[in-house]
């Protein structure tokens, strides 16, 4: 099959009738530990990955766009600059393009229209941030096309607030920072709050192993937005600006202010903080022993605190676990599994994917053999 360039560029002449000017790409990403904790302004360590989306566009005189994408064939959709209807209103695709354009007009900036044509290879639905990948390659597009000038930082801001305040789905920064800013063969310790990040190199006997379990995606969803909502309803109740403004030991000595279930759902947040920085440490030492046990230790605080592990997933985790031992972490990330493992052991555990875990679930699960990527760029 024909990669997402070529692709992008063969439906930009199917559909426009002539040759796009300029390439674009952003990365999706998955999420090696801090779960839960970007949208309460915490750590998190996520890592770019070698699945992308494309975008092929031709300049225009006027503040027209015109994008159309592969995964729903036919469809031309169509904005002015300036002029985005609600965009919280559907969940038609080009919502993600039209709440970029917006932000970036609700900032003061101006930019010209684009003609586009969009390819991804991001796995939909698998907790990958294709979404964010979309975002973010649209908004450096834009940046080249109109001479913006804008940073990565800067995109990754433009698309969050479009995704947040026009698309209305409340959410971290960390899909479209590590979306925007990855560098290659690395992942970045982001800091939530402030909006900083710090390179984390990961070790060369390292293989990066997405499995996607074949799960109710809805029913996660709603799970993790009723986890958003209480941690919110947490952080009023104690008359904070967020949890990432509370240590261990303050929240215990909060406890009585709380329900058992509101105390558990906090000390989850707070203590994913602290194995967050530690795991960060543990790759760049090289203790791969150390950096099993604090994913191990996310995972059962995912289960027990936080409620939001699913059967077939922790069956899977228990099962990788047990393979990998001391050499590698494995954890559940946004409803998929990563396990960050030696090379040696990459045979053994997509034999256990396929054959062992089918044969216990009844499930088929999806395994992506991946890397650290860089982030979003024009592709020349």
């Amino acid at each position: 099959m024909s990669n997402p360039a070529q692709r992008a560029t063969k439906l930009f002449v199917q559909t426009f009738g002539t040759q796009a000017d300029d390439l674009y790409q952003a990365p999706g990403r998955v999420n090696i530990i801090g779960e839960h904790t970007d949208y309460n302004e915490g750590l998190a360590l996520p890592v770019a990955i070698n699945f992308n989306t494309v975008i092929a566009v031709k300049h225009r005189e006027d503040n027209l766009f015109r994008a159309v994408t592969d995964a729903f064939p036919g469809q031309i959709k169509q904005w002015k600059f300036g002029e985005e209807a609600d965009v919280s209103c559907d969940n038609d695709w080009v919502n993600y393009l039209k709440s970029v354009t917006a932000a970036m007009y609700q900032s003061g900036l101006q930019a010209k229209g684009l003609d586009l044509a969009i390819v991804g290879n991001v796995p939909l639905g698998a907790g990958l941030s294709s979404s964010a990948a979309l975002e973010v390659a649209f908004g450096t597009a834009i940046s080249y096309a109109s001479q913006l000038h804008l940073s990565p930082l800067a995109i990754a801001l433009l698309a969050h607030r479009g995704e947040s305040q026009h698309m209305r789905l409340d959410c971290g920064m960390m899909d479209q920072m590590i979306s925007a800013l990855a560098i290659e063969d690395h992942a970045l310790l982001i800091d939530c709050l402030e909006l900083e990040s710090e390179e984390v190199l990961i070790p060369e006997n390292l293989s990066l192993i997405v499995i996607a379990p074949n799960m109710n995606r809805k029913e996660f969803t709603m799970v993790y937005e009723m986890r958003k909502n209480q941690c919110a309803l947490i952080t009023h109740l104690l008359g904070l600006d967020s949890l990432r403004d509370l240590s261990l030991h303050q929240l215990n000595q909060q406890q009585a202010s709380l329900t058992e279930e509101q105390f558990r759902r906090a000390r989850h947040v707070i203590t994913e903080n602290e194995r967050t920085s530690k795991a960060a440490r543990a790759i760049q030492q090289g203790d791969i022993a150390r950096f099993s046990e604090l994913m191990a230790q996310s995972h059962q605080s995912l289960k027990d605190d936080f409620e939001v592990v699913f059967t077939e997933v922790d069956l899977l985790v228990s099962m990788l676990s047990k393979k990998v031992g001391a050499r590698g972490g494995i954890r559940m990330s946004d409803g998929c599994v990563i396990a960050l493992i030696e090379h040696e052991l990459t045979d053994d555990v997509i034999n256990l994917v396929e054959q062992e875990y089918l044969s216990q679930s009844g499930l088929e699960a999806k395994v992506y053999l991946c890397s650290a990527s860089s982030g979003a760029s024009r592709i020349s």
